[in-house]
């Protein structure tokens, strides 16, 4: 890779994070929670092309999975709580490992659904 595709991708990466426009780094991506705004009010780009589907949501809760389902049972193999004292530990645990990360993660897929030019593929009519 040459070193102005990894700063590019970089690039990319953090404006995702961020949830800012794929291609300037400055507008907002978000008008919502996870509700995509049409378009870029710095440079006009429209997010029509980000289609994230469910992948930021199964990343998520592959992450969160592991985290609190390991964490839950390391505490009930060493302290043997009662189940009122897991309700308590891990249902905010659950909340913060999910839906903390859920709009940097959409962020960040579409922001390299834009890096690498992704778009859904057309069936017929087409040159292959």
């Amino acid at each position: 890779m040459s070193e102005k595709m990894i700063n590019t991708l970089s690039g990319s990466i953090r404006a995702g994070l961020s949830c800012a426009c794929p291609r300037c780094g400055k507008g907002k991506l978000f008008r919502g929670f996870l509700t995509l705004s049409p378009r870029c009010e710095v440079c006009d780009l429209d997010y029509g092309f980000a289609d994230s589907g469910d992948g930021p949501a199964v990343f998520i809760m592959f992450f969160a999975g592991f985290i609190v389902v390991g964490a839950a049972l390391v505490t009930e193999v060493v302290y043997q709580p009662p189940f009122w004292v897991h309700a308590v530990l891990w249902l905010p645990l659950i909340l913060i490992v999910t839906l903390g990360p859920l709009r940097p993660m959409k962020g960040l897929m579409i922001a390299l659904q834009y890096h690498h030019r992704a778009a859904e593929s057309r069936f017929g009519g087409g040159k292959p």
